[in-house]
């Protein structure tokens, strides 16, 4: 466990969490998961979930943090889903959108008034692209037909891998990469590290970017776009990333973790410092005689 000496816990007040591989890897929680949203609340600290993933509606989140014995959950779940459609629709209002993606990001895009179009016979505003298991060549081919015919190419998020029960699979950054090739056109990328994303959790939650500390399992999003945004960075070695990338990728955390329970562990370390920092100066009249 690791700890830099810049790093107050108890001055945070406001915790926004990363989600798979920082909270959970695929269906299995990770160490302290249940724990730290308890501690939160017990200390009266607000928290947010702030996931790069399209697969899943907020509720859906939810849900599986129910499942997971998760009884004080976080006050917002915000997903690249719902940062990508209001760009979609603050940019072209009703718009006709090809999607590759899952239930997470099409409900989103469908919520703020878009139509999605099933294949490249029918034209398109946008192609919007987001993590996506049931990816197929048909999937491949329309959204490159639409791209080269000049619709907008808009990434959901930038991972190009994810946490899971088998290891670190294909996210939307790999589909990014293949339709980019393809195409010769570069995706515009929403959700982290991009700011108009931590600037909507920060929103949510009224949060102060200056008491308010960003956990994750990636330097180049989590991490990253939290510092960008101002706020207080904290990596846990449980999905991405470890110490050895640190000075490779050059992106530096206030503290680094094993995970949520070491980070714990040191919060509680440090307010029990704190508390004994300020006790009360016993009264010494009586033994003095006076």
């Amino acid at each position: 466990m690791l700890i830099t000496v810049s790093l107050s816990l108890p001055s945070i007040r406001t915790v926004i969490f990363d989600a798979d591989g920082t909270l959970w890897r695929g269906s299995e929680p990770l160490p302290g998961l249940a724990a730290v949203f308890a501690f939160l609340q017990r200390h009266g600290v607000a928290s947010a979930i702030v996931t790069n993933s399209t697969v899943q509606t907020p509720a859906r989140y939810r849900q599986k943090l129910a499942a997971f014995g998760v009884t004080s959950g976080p006050d917002e779940v915000l997903t690249a889903s719902e940062i990508t459609a209001v760009y979609v629709a603050n940019r072209f209002g009703a718009a006709a959108v090809f999607v590759i993606g899952e239930e997470g990001l099409r409900q989103a895009l469908v919520d703020v008034g878009c139509r999605l179009v099933p294949d490249a016979r029918h034209a398109a505003d946008a192609v919007v692209v987001g993590g996506d298991r049931t990816l197929t060549y048909a999937k491949l081919k329309d959204a490159v037909l639409h791209i080269r015919a000049g619709a907008a190419f808009i990434g959901a998020n930038p991972d190009i891998l994810v946490p899971t029960e088998e290891g670190l699979v294909p996210e939307a950054g790999t589909l990014l990469a293949a339709l980019q090739a393809a195409s010769g056109v570069a995706a515009l990328v929403m959700g982290k590290p991009e700011r108009p994303f931590f600037d909507l959790a920060l929103a949510r939650l009224n949060a102060d970017p200056a008491t308010t500390l960003m956990v994750g399992d990636r330097l180049e999003t989590d991490i990253l776009g939290g510092r960008q945004a101002g706020l207080r960075t904290v990596l846990v070695l449980t999905g991405v990333d470890t110490e050895a990338t640190i000075p490779i990728k050059g992106i530096v955390p206030d503290g680094v973790f094993g995970n949520l329970t070491d980070m714990l562990a040191a919060w509680q370390m440090q307010l029990d410092r704190q508390d004994r920092n300020h006790l009360p100066l016993r009264d010494l009249s009586p033994i003095l005689g006076r």
